[in-house]
């Protein structure tokens, strides 16, 4: 009889990460062995005392749609993802290749704005940005570096190549999930990770930490630095608050700050004490009723006249979501030519604008074959998958494409490579991504071996958000 953990089969014409057609892949074979020390019933066991750890743990997040917008426990599956050192180095390369080349960008469309001049982007791509902000127009930051915190999105198509999905450079969140899953995977499997010599990920904050201090004001030999949250309510406070525990930094809303002879200053039981550099987790919109929407509670009144004037740093630079926008993203690959005149490492999926005539008709037409996303929008809302759309959501769609353009893209619908999952006692194959999160310092940018693998664990599903019904699982950098 086959052992449970070889009864495992994968879709047709997707790139499994563990089996290939000809068999199991080498850097999955140690793990396969492993898991046949083990009946149903034990690693059973082993996903319970897991699970038991993510909620004494208190590793959570916030479901905002539903009416009770309670904290659920992140899923987490048991089984790592493993990535070999040679794929890892393309990973690494071209992930380094992209941050330059989007930092680049935006020094440059906050200041002289020469790729518009030259006619490498259009401009009026940029002015019917809603995140271009042009408040922050011809503001220095330190180092010339606005993409401190980066989280990229990769998949697998069929081919087994990484593609960018997109570019996360405001506040991207899952960090702490990738750390978290890598204690509690240490902790149920800690004989055979320390045998597979996994690369380790735990000096992620102490390099963050590292970072921000590098990013204070000139002059500023110990740095004040503070973690500014939107609360307790947010989706990623769990993350908020485990980033400043490890980094030994302050937590702090809002209400904790105020602006005064223009610096910031945060409230303590002993008095004011200035901060130099805001790690902020709100987004640019709410941080300054002043500047931006005078109704929100969760920024600081002023604080955009302090960080005109270098008083303060905030991390990352407001305006990045000029960046992240999706009809953006089709431009990238000419942004890494432009300024750093080099071809693109890891590639684009096919995109189409809905501003261009020909590319929304070829997208009506092709309607079940490519998925609709709006092009500032993220968490998985948003999205129309044409496949599984009804006639009255494509008929909507569609219409709303042909009133605004600019707020549409369309994408092939990329299959995403597949990964084993321990589900219902059983292998199961589920589509997966990678987030690896990016540090950008005077010194380069660091990329931590690994980063968050991100599953759909609903059968058949291609979206792996948590707010979408998906979870993670621990990411293994080895030798292989």
């Amino acid at each position: 009889m086959k052992h449970w953990s070889e009864d495992y089969s994968f879709p047709a014409q997707v790139f499994d990460e563990m089996q290939s057609h000809h068999g199991i892949r080498i850097q999955y074979s140690a793990l396969q062995e492993y898991l046949k020390r083990f009946s149903t019933e034990s690693f059973a066991e082993k996903e319970r005392i897991a699970n038991e750890l993510f909620l004494n743990r208190g590793i959570t997040f916030t479901v905002y749609k539903e009416k009770e917008g309670i904290e659920r426990i992140f899923p987490f599956d048991i089984i790592p993802r493993i990535i070999t050192t040679s794929e890892w180095e393309t990973i690494e390369s071209g992930i380094q290749q992209r941050l330059k080349a989007l930092n680049l960008f935006l020094k440059d469309i906050y200041g002289a704005q020469n790729i518009i001049q030259d006619g490498i982007i259009p401009a009026r791509l940029i002015a019917t940005c809603p995140y271009f902000n042009r408040e922050v127009y011809g503001i220095k930051v330190p180092n010339d570096i606005y993409t401190h915190i980066s989280g990229v999105d990769l998949i697998r198509d069929s081919d087994g190549k990484f593609y960018v999905l997109e570019d996360n450079l405001r506040t991207p969140s899952g960090v702490s999930y990738m750390l978290e899953n890598r204690e509690i995977t240490r902790r149920i499997f800690p004989d055979f990770m320390t045998k597979n010599n996994v690369r380790n990920i735990s000096d992620y904050p102490n390099l963050l930490h590292k970072v921000l201090i590098s990013s204070a004001p000139k002059g500023k030999s110990n740095p004040k630095v503070v973690l500014l949250t939107p609360g307790i309510y947010n989706s990623a406070y769990f993350e908020h608050a485990f980033l400043a525990k490890y980094m030994g930094i302050e937590l702090v809303e809002g209400r904790d700050l105020v602006v005064d002879q223009q610096k910031v200053f945060m409230k303590t039981t002993r008095g004011l004490e200035q901060v130099d550099v805001i790690y902020r987790r709100v987004d640019d919109e709410f941080l300054d009723p002043l500047v931006f929407r005078s109704d929100s509670a969760l920024g600081v009144a002023g604080l955009m006249s302090v960080y005109r004037k270098g008083n303060v740093s905030i991390i990352n630079a407001v305006g990045n979501g000029v960046a992240d926008d999706k009809a953006v993203y089709v431009y990238v690959p000419d942004m890494i030519k432009y300024y750093l005149n080099e071809t693109p490492i890891l590639n684009n999926i096919p995109t189409y604008r809905m501003e261009n005539p020909d590319e929304l008709d070829y997208t009506i037409k092709n309607f079940r074959k490519l998925v609709i996303k709006k092009t500032n929008e993220s968490g998985g809302y948003g999205l129309v998958m044409g496949e599984k759309a009804d006639d009255k959501t494509m008929a909507e769609t569609i219409q709303c494409m042909k009133e605004d353009p600019r707020s549409y893209i369309s994408q092939p619908i990329i299959s995403l490579s597949s990964a084993p999952c321990f589900i219902d006692g059983d292998l199961k194959a589920r589509h997966v991504d990678l987030r690896p999160f990016a540090l950008y310092g005077p010194g380069g940018i660091d990329i931590v071996p690994g980063g968050l693998t991100r599953v759909a664990l609903v059968e058949g599903s291609k979206i792996v958000n948590s707010s979408q019904g998906g979870g993670s699982k621990d990411t293994w950098v080895i030798n292989g």
